[in-house]
C-alpha cells in the first residue's frame, strides 16, 4: 500500500494530511475500498489491519502500510473530532515512539500511528486492543461535529 520507502519517518505534522490523502489514493486505486475519512470508515481500517495480521508478514515489510493507516486514522480525528496534527516534542517522541500525533480540543494528545500498530499486535478476535471505530467513539476530548 505504500511505496515511499521512508515509511513516513521524515514527515512532520504539516505533511500528515497529504500523506493520508496519498494513502487513500494508493489504497483505492486498485480496489474499491470505502475510505472517505468518516467515522464509519474506521471499521474498514480495522478490517485492513486484520488482513495485514493474517497475512503474516514481518512488521518491517508492512511499515509503510501501517504508517499510511495511522495517517488516515489521525486525519479522521482531525476532520471529525476537532483534533490538529502536531509535532511531538522530545519527551513525547520518546514516550510514543513517533514524531507526530494529534492534539484534541481539550488539549489531550493521542498517537494514531502507534494506535494502528497496537491494533495489529494486540487486536483482532479476543485481542486486548479495541477496534479503531470503538476507540473513536469512546475517545475523550473530541468535539461531536467537527467539519
Amino acid at each position: 500500500m505504500d511505496g515511499d520507502g521512508r515509511h513516513g519517518q521524515t514527515i512532520g505534522a504539516r505533511g500528515m494530511r497529504d500523506r493520508a490523502r496519498e494513502f487513500v489514493a494508493q489504497a483505492t486505486a486498485r480496489n474499491r475500498i470505502p475510505l472517505d475519512f468518516s467515522v464509519g470508515s474506521l471499521r474498514v481500517v480495522d478490517f485492513l489491519i486484520e488482513g495485514l495480521r493474517k497475512g503474516g508478514r514481518e512488521r518491517a515489510e508492512i511499515a509503510g502500510a501501517l504508517f499510511g493507516l495511522g495517517a488516515y486514522v489521525g486525519e479522521v480525528l482531525v476532520r471529525r473530532a476537532g483534533a490538529v496534527w502536531i509535532d511531538f516534542d522530545g519527551e513525547q517522541r520518546e514516550f510514543f515512539g513517533q514524531r507526530v500525533g494529534v492534539r484534541m480540543p481539550d488539549g489531550r494528545v493521542w498517537n494514531p500511528l502507534g494506535k494502528v500498530v497496537n491494533c495489529l499486535e494486540r487486536g483482532g478476535t479476543g485481542g486486548s486492543e479495541p477496534s479503531l471505530q470503538s476507540f473513536y467513539l469512546t475517545l475523550p476530548g473530541r468535539v461531536r461535529h467537527a467539519a
